[in-house]
């Protein structure tokens, strides 16, 4: 399966304001999302998590982010259906727009886990310049390997 991910410029802009701030640091969070075809998943709001990152690693503080998922499921009326996590995100300022091995090994954790999450995507982000935007995304599922996941950009924001 192709599993698509749909970043709008909103939410582009607000993750490049965040990793402008914090500079040299790994910085990420949660992502979710609105599923709006079969393996197509529109990104419509993330946490971030801007303390617990140095240069080269970053964990996100689970309690942070599971108040701002709570408040994302309140605001869009627990409709788990259609609105939901999707996965994590973090950024490699210093380091290749590309999962580390680390990074990998816990997203397999999270879907092969106790947490009964089957699938995860994992975006890692950069942005040297307030101009520049790179990213990748791989997606992951319960039993089986990773695999790229596509990146697409919209100036629009569907709700």
């Amino acid at each position: 399966m192709t599993v698509e991910l749909v970043l709008p410029v909103a939410i582009v802009q607000r993750m490049k304001v965040s990793l402008n701030h914090a500079k040299e640091r790994e910085i990420g969070g949660v992502l979710m999302a609105r599923q709006i075809a079969p393996g197509k998943f529109e990104i419509v709001d993330f946490s971030v998590d801007e303390v617990t990152g140095d240069r080269e690693h970053f964990v996100r503080n689970p309690v942070l982010h599971d108040g701002v998922l709570n408040e994302f499921f309140e605001r869009t009326g627990r409709d788990y259906s259609n609105y939901n996590y999707i996965g994590e995100w973090h950024s490699h300022p210093n380091l290749p727009v590309v999962p580390s091995v680390t990074d990998l090994a816990s997203m397999e954790d999270l879907v092969n886990g106790e947490r009964d999450i089957p699938f995860a995507a994992l975006l890692v982000v950069r942005s040297d310049e307030p101009s520049e935007f790179t990213a990748t995304a791989t997606f992951h599922q319960r039993g089986t390997l990773p695999v790229p996941a596509r990146i697409l950009s919209t100036n629009e924001r569907r709700e």
